[in-house]
């Protein structure tokens, strides 16, 4: 794994719970997984932490003084920079049943109950921390196509300059140049 790599798959885990005893928990489960875990104690933490890192998940409590989970997941879908950050809310056993339901509408990925079993948690966490480094792969390889896409267009319009110009083009350089194409075409990479 590159450098660049490691630092864009490690983007973090956003914790946001207004209770430290809560915070410390999350942070026992999550630990193990040896990802950034950054917390926030408010909605309003979250967002400016959300705003400032990229994360590959945030595990949101419902209920939080100000800002509860709910207006804190609809401003985190609103913003074209957070919209596709996975969301798993907490909530205590107790709340409303239709708290899953305002969950999942507002945007949540998962929704767990607390007291929640920490195997299961950390075994959520870790698919979307997966997704996460498939996501930043695939976001990495369309990148790399876009360049060598550029790079070909570019050779290909030197080609035609050629093709184009008043002297007689130089057949033998032409060929040569077509052989290289080929062969970075048949390679599936333009270096």
């Amino acid at each position: 794994m590159s450098a660049e790599a490691t630092s864009d798959e490690r983007a973090g885990i956003l914790l946001v719970d207004d209770m430290e005893d809560n915070l410390i928990a999350l942070e026992a489960v999550l630990g193990s997984l040896n990802e950034p875990l950054v917390r926030a104690r408010s909605g309003e933490e979250a967002m400016k932490a959300l705003l400032r890192q990229r994360f590959a998940l945030v595990l949101l409590d419902v209920r939080m003084p100000g800002m509860d989970g709910f207006e804190t997941a609809a401003n985190i879908k609103r913003l074209d920079q957070t919209k596709d950050v996975p969301i798993i809310f907490l909530t205590g056993a107790d709340d409303d049943s239709g708290y899953a339901f305002r969950g999942y509408a507002t945007g949540a990925a998962d929704y767990l109950t607390k007291p929640f079993d920490p195997w299961v948690l950390r075994a959520k966490v870790s698919v979307f921390l997966d997704l996460h480094r498939k996501n930043q792969q695939l976001e990495r390889l369309l990148a790399r196509e876009q360049a060598d896409f550029g790079q070909l267009s570019r050779w290909l319009a030197t080609l035609e300059e050629q093709l184009a110009g008043d002297d007689p083009p130089d057949l033998t350089a032409l060929r040569t140049q077509v052989r290289e194409l080929r062969h970075l075409i048949t390679r599936g990479r333009v270096s």
